[in-house]
């Protein structure tokens, strides 16, 4: 039985046999860039940088310096990349025109060799989980057009639809890579708050923020997760491994393809010789989202104080809701996050990780009124965030799920992630295409 390696994996060895360089793959990605229905995945792009970096890489494909050596991948334009400026979804921001220095992430991902094709579109001040966005119009998924993309990482997720990359850079707050990623198709990883660098990067809300991946294949997390972090590859034992699978009446609640999907999953994970058992989602779990949703807002007012009037009415709505806060109430919120996290704990005393939906809905049809979208979604998400908890979104076509762990256990968190990409492209060798 023929198994077919990962996407990077593909390319990495096509270089390596010298059947393509990084400018001739750089050529097709460029080709591809911006073919969504609003030719918005990019909110920046230039296509000579793009060739001229392309062309600096003389090394190897297995140098180990460069472990990302001619891969395209996409940043998301909360980071700043040296000559462009940095949006964060807004022209009120990008018209303070170009960085003079790259950002920490920027920085890495060239100095592991990688190709930026350009910078992603966001939903404005990374403030939203729809894709939706006034200054640069709403971004469709090129996979299908009657679909938006989810936020905010949503410049992200449509740049690997498009095929114009195979890696993009998200970032994750309250479920920012994973909301896009799992009604996308995609995979996702959201990294341990704390991971990672943000000089040159733009924040929402710091007691939340985390940097993350957006990608095809499981089995190319461990790779991602080395060359942005330095988190070398954990070897997973077989045996031994628990997984909690989150049940409840909130399940009902959830669209069909998100519980089949996590039924699938839970089943997929059995065959992989896990220790599966279903558990009943305690009192406290969603409480996240009452707890979350202040504390974001106070802190994006903040950061954003003085320029409220020049974002979308929506977002000037949380933010003025943000700066009303009282400190008395903030200090509540506080509160509540310590003694969240505390519960979480005892969670992962029993497991090693927790499966779970991202969303209670599947889709986000364009056009429609998604004003109620944040309290559909985020009391799924916001638990990990309230943890700063590490999750793998698990792809599926009708819509991926997350698999947390405790935070800073990433490491083998990607690594169970990659050994579960092995399992599904063995099944689908053995039965074709998986739909």
């Amino acid at each position: 039985m023929h198994i077919s390696p990962s996407p990077i994996a593909t390319l990495l060895v096509s270089y390596h046999h010298g059947e393509s360089r990084p400018l001739d793959q750089a050529r097709q990605s460029l080709q591809q860039a911006n073919s969504n229905a609003g030719r918005n995945t990019y909110i920046s792009l230039d296509p000579e940088w793009v060739l001229s970096e392309a062309e600096r890489l003389t090394q190897p494909a297995d140098d180990a310096r460069q472990p990302l050596f001619g891969v395209p991948v996409s940043l998301k334009d909360c980071f700043d990349l040296e000559g462009f400026p940095t949006s964060i979804g807004s022209k009120f921001y990008a018209a303070r025109g170009p960085a003079s220095a790259d950002s920490w992430v920027a920085e890495r991902l060239r100095g592991s060799g990688a190709v930026i094709i350009g910078k992603g579109h966001l939903h404005q001040l990374a403030y939203g989980i729809t894709g939706e966005n006034r200054d640069y119009g709403d971004c469709l998924q090129p996979a299908d057009p009657t679909q938006l993309t989810g936020g905010s990482s949503s410049g992200a997720v449509a740049s690997i639809q498009e095929g114009s990359t195979l890696a993009a850079i998200g970032t994750d707050t309250g479920g920012s890579v994973r909301l896009p990623a799992a009604i996308c198709g995609l995979a996702g990883y959201r990294s341990s708050l704390g991971a990672g660098d943000w000089r040159g990067g733009y924040h929402l809300a710091p007691a939340f923020d985390t940097i993350g991946w957006l990608f095809r294949d499981l089995r190319d997390a461990p790779l991602l997760a080395h060359a942005l972090f330095d988190l070398p590859p954990y070897a997973v034992s077989r045996e031994g491994i628990r997984v909690g699978v989150l049940s409840g009446d909130f399940m009902d609640e959830c669209d069909p393809p998100v519980r089949h999907s996590l039924l699938e999953w839970q089943q997929r994970i059995a065959r992989a010789s896990a220790a599966v058992e279903t558990f009943v989602v305690p009192d406290f779990w969603f409480d996240a989202w009452d707890i979350y949703a202040p504390l974001q807002a106070s802190e994006a007012s903040q950061i954003h104080a003085g320029h409220f009037r020049q974002f979308e009415p929506a977002i000037a709505a949380r933010l003025e809701w943000g700066a009303a806060l009282t400190e008395e109430e903030v200090q509540r919120a506080r509160s509540r996050h310590r003694q969240y996290r505390q519960s979480l704990e005892s969670v992962f005393g029993r497991f090693d990780f927790v499966l779970a939906p991202v969303t209670g809905v599947s889709r986000l049809p364009a056009g429609a009124d998604h004003s109620n979208a944040r309290t559909l979604i985020l009391p799924h998400t916001t638990p990990a965030s309230l943890g700063g908890l590490p999750a793998v979104v698990l792809p599926s076509p009708g819509c991926g799920v997350q698999l947390m762990a405790a935070r800073n256990d990433d490491r083998r968190l990607l690594r169970f992630s990659a050994r579960l990409g092995e399992f599904l492209a063995k099944e689908t060798s053995a039965s074709g295409p998986h739909s």
